[in-house]
């Protein structure tokens, strides 16, 4: 390769043509012809979210190095954090160089790699291997459970197990006018909390949702809520028909209950439509003060009533922080945190980061111990920023 430059169309047809699982030895091999690279391995959380996984290329580390890693105040946390390159001696004469990999704002891990010489010009070719390993495993992981398997460090429970495939693959997505993350702790019984997002061309589509009941009952509840509202969705549905084809669902098939919070952001406006189905209120941060965003709330769906549900309006404004929440993150042990406070003290972190000091914060309370599934959503809204900002005052909700 001339120039040791990445030639990226070569990297995406080698990865094409090896099995699904062997990503991380395509991205070896390139390293290892351009700079001689060593070692080189692939770390990705857990599904727990405490601790790393090592996914070592072929003649890489030797057993016993591929036990899992605590993540918690380790070089692996920081680099995760901080989304930044890290380059330190490996003892030897090298450099051993720890890289994000991320696709769309999602951290999917960190490439690992001992190099001999690594000047400026060599580090950014290893972000540049990095960037394309990420839209190779996302595409790979369509074909494959070797990413799925390797990041099970317990046991998992049927429950969880269908609780997990509910969730988006992303837990994180950034965007011109947005950026959001999302956090699910599970209870020490599954208890039906999800969330869901997606992007189209005008609106982002939100939800966080609460299925009333535990382990599989709550699961199957769950999928059912779920599907509806994707289906809803996915026919050009608004927030409102979303919530009635929800609540229908539920009824017609005499599930149970569930509560839920339905938006529909506008890209170009920040107009927020919102259906709130017996939910908790958001919080929402706006120019450091934290406060409960003041929302009427309908029943849960489920719930047979002759009252329709309420579509409301929210309107975002640039610089805003819009926090989603179950009920798991503010009853029992967790109502203990100041939910308001650790909002406001990471208001200066990443949505990804804060949505860890908030469950971090709520684990801790409850001693490690969930009796309610715990879930939170972080939405920051930039605006349009390819538009110059409107005239006039802002609108309140």
């Amino acid at each position: 390769m001339k120039g040791g430059d990445l030639e990226l169309g070569v990297l995406l047809a080698a990865a094409e043509a090896a099995p699904p699982g062997e990503s991380v030895d395509v991205v070896a091999l390139d390293l290892q012809k351009r700079f001689g690279a060593q070692g080189v391995s692939f770390l990705f959380v857990d599904l727990i979210g405490q601790r790393l996984v090592r996914l070592a290329a072929a003649g890489g580390p030797a057993a016993g190095q591929d036990e899992p890693i605590d993540l918690r105040g380790s070089v692996y946390d920081g680099v995760l954090r901080s989304l930044r390159q890290h380059v330190e001696p490996d003892g030897q004469g090298g450099r051993r160089i720890l890289t994000p990999v991320v696709n769309r704002g999602d951290c999917i891990g960190v490439l690992e790699v001992t190099l001999q010489y690594a000047d400026d010009t060599v580090l950014r070719q290893v972000r540049d291997a990095a960037h394309a390993l990420a839209y190779i495993i996302v595409t790979d992981s369509r074909f494959t459970d070797l990413y799925h398997l390797r990041r099970r460090t317990t046991e998992t429970s049927l429950a969880a197990e269908i609780q997990h495939q509910l969730l988006p693959s992303a837990p994180c997505c950034e965007a011109d006018q947005f950026t959001l993350a999302a956090g699910l702790v599970p209870a020490d019984d599954i208890s039906g909390d999800t969330y869901d997002y997606t992007l189209d061309r005008d609106t982002l589509h939100l939800s966080i949702t609460d299925a009333m009941g535990h382990d599989t009952d709550s699961a199957l509840l769950a999928t059912l809520l779920v599907g509806a509202l994707r289906r809803a969705r996915r026919s050009g549905c608004d927030a409102l028909k979303q919530a009635r084809h929800a609540h229908e669902a539920l009824l017609s098939h005499n599930r149970g209950l569930a509560t839920g919070l339905l938006l529909c952001v506008d890209l170009g406006t920040g107009l927020c439509e919102l259906v709130n189905a017996g939910h908790p209120r958001p919080l929402r941060l706006r120019d450091d003060a934290v406060e409960e965003v003041r929302l009427a709330a309908n029943l849960p769906f489920g719930v047979a009533a002759p009252t329709p549900y309420r579509l409301q309006e929210l309107h975002l404004r640039p610089g805003d922080r819009l926090v989603l929440l179950t009920d798991g993150m503010q009853e029992r042990g967790a109502a203990a945190v100041d939910l308001a406070s650790v909002v406001r003290d990471t208001r200066a972190l990443h949505p990804r980061e804060a949505v860890r000091g908030l469950t971090s914060a709520v684990l801790d309370a409850c001693h490690g111990s969930l009796k309610d599934d715990a879930t939170v959503v972080i939405l920051d809204w930039h605006g349009n920023r390819s538009r110059p900002a409107e005239s006039g005052p802002a609108q309140q909700p």
